[in-house]
């Protein structure tokens, strides 16, 4: 059972839960006499007491926060070091990890991926980082294993940063974040909301910490209930938890959108620092003696059944019983959203082909990453699938443990042994089932995986060669019971198996064999190795006094993915170059894009060279109607001075949902973009990524009156945001019509306003 409260609440002595209604204060005063406040209580939250203690600004409610530590992959590192040169980067100056986890195949492109490494261990010797070579570790593992601690807070360049059951509050963001932290620099943020997530009771034997996850997204996602707020886990439940059990759950918590999380920590957590050789790293952390909550999600743990996210999202949430009763109904059903997502005609998506015999024939399945690679879940995976075969069919089971003493262990006590005796393959430590850079499924495939996402296209299926398959997330324990039934979907629960639950030990030699450790001590003298695919940031320019901004895709869709807006899997090896990568953008939804948009980024380019083609389609039809606006009658000459700047728009009603990758954002910056309409973004760290590359994250409400290929006016957009405007007056230009509307920018500070002015981060900070 899983039950989000109306209200928020109050917790007493981190037990007693009160619902925030007009008995509150009566009941909390029968309980300790005199009740604090609802905002003193608020200040009593886990979340609280670590923001606090990281906030530079002057107030609790406006946070400007410095991290602890910060981590990026190799997707990521090298964009950002860019971008922190390109701004006076002379040194970290806060433990910077630069992990290897994504291009570290190195089967695209011929040298360009490991021309990435090479640049981030030259990196890590220059401005002092942390460098752990591919295979090593997954990012988030590593970090758990070796630069959390209770009570910190860190940063990455990955969404899923995550390491709360730890003490640990963690966030994902876009690159540019990392690059203000890189610079001194804070993190700007309203003081989040904190909901309350209540465990109590325990796991049947047979669920995992992937079917509580997925419970909870299928809960609260559609709802917005803990969007942009802090997920903070209390309960008597935890304990019944071990701890790479609760970092499952953790890892997960990105996919309800909210912003970070935090757990209150024990002595299985204690147990885990000592185990590490890092035990000073861990206290106590608990609410204090009356809390308030934005919210509850009460999750009783033993009402918890095998859960499946069915195509194409996390949180599209079925019990596998549930499932595998009303087979028909339910593939049907995702079918019909599948294809809709999808939206496109020249592919066929169905899983219903899938039943045979009454049951649910999958054909791959996946173990990896920082949820699926734990020690935890692959130990009982093996345990499962001992002394059994996969068989000889279509089936196939591949397991990625998620660091290098993780798999040492995984050898040490046999479970290796038991999964390749089975028929599984076993693979270093890799991210890329995640993001559709490795195990790629056959055309029409269904593979399960306990891994983080489940969008579109994901998996590594390509739309425009008329490709598609689809994932499902589950749980490794049912994955390997689906396993033992040679396809069969299949919950842990029916399975009879034994658990041996082997102690973990942990090696940390590989890390002093192989992993740099810079921190502290750069040599400015060192020269970074570039390749040729590497490539630095083009010119922006700051913002106009007015905007005439082309729709280059109109997006209908109720939500639009990261994935979406720039592609995962084979576009990974060309992040270091922002001119190759953009070719990509919108590729999957809207292949027209890229092409408009040049189209049009070639007349603001024919602007900066010192004059507008104004005599020419279509500008000079554009411009006319503009001079029939009230206040633009001077738009020819102004237009002639350079002052209206011209590039491209996406509308998309709630863009942004999923990855914390910049490219969403910067890929159309470097086409050319200045703006994104919609009526809502989906997370905070596209929105941020979008100020960061100069772009106006603009909302309107209501339907809009313009659509793809027309155009939208934006006079004295400049001067509006200098003077802080809370409603900005735009045009659509559709056809011989002019349509007046109104947009907003939302809440901006000051820094992300001139930002946005300076045309991207980097002018910003060269103008600093």
């Amino acid at each position: 059972m899983i039950k989000l409260y109306d209200t928020g609440a109050y917790l007493v002595d981190g037990r007693e839960l009160i619902a925030d209604d007009q008995n509150a204060q009566a009941k909390l005063s029968s309980l300790i006499g005199k009740a604090p406040s609802k905002e003193e209580a608020a200040k009593n939250t886990i979340a609280y007491s670590i923001l606090k203690a990281h906030n530079t600004g002057k107030d609790m409610d406006n946070l400007k926060i410095k991290f602890d530590a910060l981590v990026s992959h190799d997707i990521t590192y090298v964009g950002i070091v860019q971008t922190a040169r390109a701004s006076g980067l002379e040194k970290f100056p806060l433990p910077y990890v630069l992990t290897n986890c994504h291009n570290s195949l190195c089967a695209v492109g011929g040298t360009i991926n490991e021309d990435d490494h090479m640049f981030g261990l030259s990196a890590a010797k220059k401005y002092g980082g942390i460098y752990v070579p591919a295979h090593q570790a997954v990012l988030h593992q590593y970090m758990r294993e070796m630069m959390s601690g209770c009570g910190k807070m860190l940063l990455g360049s990955d969404s899923h940063t995550r390491y709360g059951a730890l003490g640990t509050m963690a966030i994902g963001e876009g690159g540019p974040e990392l690059v203000k932290q890189l610079l001194d620099k804070t993190y700007d943020v309203k003081r989040p909301g904190v909901v309350a997530v209540y465990l109590t009771g325990k796991p049947q034997i047979g669920v995992g910490p992937q079917d509580v996850a997925i419970a909870i997204i299928g809960a609260v996602f559609a709802k917005g209930y803990v969007k942009n707020k802090v997920m903070e886990f209390v309960g008597d439940g935890i304990k019944n938890l071990g701890v790479e059990y609760r970092n499952g759950i953790d890892v997960m918590t990105t996919e309800t959108t909210c912003l970070s999380s935090i757990w209150a920590t024990d002595e299985q957590v204690e147990d885990y620092y000592a185990i590490h050789g890092r035990k000073d790293q861990y206290k106590k952390l608990s609410p204090g003696q009356v809390a308030y909550y934005d919210g509850v999600v009460y999750v009783d743990l033993s009402t918890i059944k095998p859960m499946i996210a069915m195509p194409f999202h996390p949180s599209n949430a079925y019990e596998i019983d549930q499932l595998n009763a009303n087979l028909e109904d339910i593939l049907a059903l995702v079918e019909e959203t599948g294809r809709k997502q999808i939206d496109n005609p020249n592919i066929r998506f169905t899983l219903r082909d899938k039943i045979k015999d009454g049951r649910l024939l999958v054909d791959q399945g996946v173990i990896a990453g920082c949820a699926g690679g734990t020690y935890d879940n692959i130990c009982d995976a093996a345990d499962i699938l001992a002394g059994h075969s996969i068989g000889v069919d279509e089936f196939a089971l591949s397991v990625y443990p998620a660091s290098q003493p993780i798999f040492i262990r995984l050898v040490d006590n046999g479970a290796i042994s038991k999964l390749m005796s089975a028929g599984a393959t076993v693979r270093s430590a890799f991210c890329g089932p995640c993001f559709g850079a490795g195990d790629v499924p056959a055309n029409g495939g269904l593979s399960i995986r306990h891994s983080t996402r489940n969008f579109p296209n994901r998996e590594g299926s390509k739309p425009g060669s008329g490709q598609i398959a689809s994932v499902a997330l589950m749980d490794a324990r049912s994955i390997a019971a689906t396993a033992l039934n040679k396809g069969v979907l299949t919950p842990a629960t029916d399975v009879d198996c034994n658990f041996t639950k082997p102690k973990y030990y942990f090696n940390g030699q590989v890390y002093e064999n192989r992993v740099y450790h810079g921190w502290g001590n750069p040599d400015p003298s060192h020269e970074l190795k570039f390749g040729p695919n590497i490539a630095d940031w083009p010119a922006m320019s700051p913002l106009t006094d007015h905007l005439l901004l082309g729709v280059a895709s109109f997006i209908t869709d109720p939500v639009t993915t990261t994935d979406e807006l720039i592609p995962s899997g084979e576009t990974s090896s060309y992040r270091s170059n922002p001119f190759k990568l953009a070719e990509f953008t919108l590729s999957r939804k809207d292949p027209d894009y890229v092409g408009t948009a040049k189209k049009i980024h070639d007349c603001e380019k024919k602007r900066l060279d010192g004059g507008l083609p104004l005599s020419e389609e279509p500008l000079y039809h554009l411009v006319s109607l503009i001079k029939t606006i009230p206040g633009s009658e001077n738009v020819r000459e102004e237009a002639k001075k350079g002052e209206i700047g011209i590039g491209s728009l996406v509308y998309a009603v709630k863009p942004g949902d999923g990855s914390a990758r910049e490219q969403a954002a910067s890929c159309q910056k470097v086409l050319g973009g200045w703006a994104n309409i919609a009526k809502e973004y989906a997370t905070k760290r596209y929105r941020s990524n979008l100020i960061n590359w100069g772009m106006l994250p603009l909302l309107i409400e209501g339907e809009p009156v313009f659509g793809k290929y027309d155009w939208i006016f934006l006079p004295f957009i400049r001067k509006a945001i200098e003077e802080k405007k809370e409603k900005i007056q735009a045009y659509a230009l559709v056809g011989d019509q002019v349509r007046p509307f109104i947009v907003t920018l939302g809440d901006l500070t000051d820094d992300e306003r001139e930002i946005i002015l300076s045309g991207c981060l980097i002018n910003y900070y060269k103008n600093h």
